[in-house]
């Protein structure tokens, strides 16, 4: 029997989504649950992520069909480079038959400028034939969202360029204090992209039939700060590839990357008051603490932390390790924090903890622990 014929004439573009929203929004947690659904069925995800170790990827369920490639460094930031190099790839390795895909979904980086983004994807002369650019997708913290808006500008034009807007962690709004804030982020949301429906997470709007099929990207339906974002892309490819050849750990003077590892196993009561302190002494300058970690209760089965300033995700226990590394892993994104403050209190624990309990008075005693930070 001869092989089938190959379909003569170009094959269509694929549609490609980006997914995209500050630290801490909730994008992982949303891809999770959007990969289970059919209508992701042989979806290409790659996973952008911020800084020298990558944890992201290990934290993304495998769905079988579903192709999970990461890229480092800030694809804002060398976007001419490793956006481009990443769906190359992609496309050559389906074109030789060793995966297959119908669809493509990026999840950007917390910190990412999506105008490099979405200009590379609508003008590269290879790119722009194999893909079509089918939506932006933004999920924004229910809880934080209102101060990272005063404090971000990369989450303004993560709002404002968005086809759909995914409220997260409404179910967090516990408070009426809370629940005041986010009804004034509502309504700033709404002022900066009256356009993008807004889906409540919780409420089990987010599904993949209301998140995709946003059909061509179209820039000239944006307001006026978006198209002018894009066309100083336009402008200015030549200085901004350039000027984003940067250390992958920084985005700016303020904000660092960077990443605690321990091969041993950690107590848990350690652990708990490691994070207990960390928050106290930190929150409002956690931008992102995301990690795997080997408790010595459970060390074949690690937890999975999730922190955004003050607040801390209950952990996640997983069955079995990821991959074949063994270590704690921890990815930290601050801003206006020295890393070996952290560090340092990090192995003030681990150098103060029996096995069982740690030992309190030597922890506060450490010179390395800020003062008043355990009650004593």
């Amino acid at each position: 029997m001869s092989a089938p014929a190959r379909p003569r004439g170009p094959l269509p573009p694929l549609p490609l989504t980006v997914l995209t929203g500050f630290l801490g929004a909730g994008k992982t947690t949303l891809l999770n649950r959007l990969l289970k659904d059919p209508a992701l069925a042989d979806t290409a995800v790659l996973i952008n992520e911020f800084g020298e170790v990558g944890i992201d990827h290990l934290l993304v369920e495998r769905v079988e069909g579903n192709v999970v490639q990461l890229s480092t460094g800030c694809l804002c930031c060398t976007v001419r480079g490793d956006l481009v190099d990443s769906l190359e790839k992609l496309l050559r390795d389906r074109d030789n038959g060793r995966v297959a895909f119908s669809r493509v979904m990026i999840e950007t980086t917390g910190l990412a400028d999506p105008a490099p983004v979405l200009h590379t994807i609508m003008l590269h002369p290879y790119l722009v034939l194999r893909f079509r650019l089918d939506g932006i997708v933004t999920v924004v913290d229910a809880v934080n969202g209102l101060a990272t808006l005063d404090a971000q500008p990369e989450a303004v034009k993560q709002i404002a360029v968005a086809d759909r807007i995914v409220l997260a962690k409404s179910d967090l709004l516990d408070t009426p204090a809370r629940r005041a804030a986010a009804e004034t982020l509502v309504a700033r949301v709404r002022g900066l992209n009256p356009a993008a429906p807004i889906l409540d997470a919780a409420a089990g709007e987010a599904v993949a039939g209301r998140l995709l099929g946003c059909g061509l990207y179209d820039p000239a339906r944006k307001t006026p700060d978006v198209r002018r974002w894009l066309a100083a892309e336009a402008l200015n490819d030549a200085e901004a590839a350039h000027a984003h050849r940067h250390d992958p750990n920084r985005h700016d003077a303020r904000i660092r990357a960077f990443t605690l590892t321990a091969e041993q196993a950690i107590p848990a009561g350690a652990f708990d008051m490691f994070l207990e302190l960390l928050r106290a002494t930190h929150g409002p300058n956690l931008l992102r603490v995301k990690g795997i970690v080997r408790l010595a209760e459970t060390p074949e089965r690690p937890v999975v932390i999730h922190g955004v300033q003050h607040v801390f995700h209950p952990t996640a226990q997983l069955d079995a390790w990821p991959d074949d590394d063994r270590r704690t892993r921890m990815v930290f994104i601050v801003r206006d924090i020295a890393p070996r403050e952290i560090r340092g209190l990090f192995d003030a624990f681990l150098g103060s903890a029996a096995v069982d309990q740690p030992d309190r008075a030597a922890i506060v005693n450490n010179p390395l622990v800020p003062f008043g930070g355990v009650d004593r």
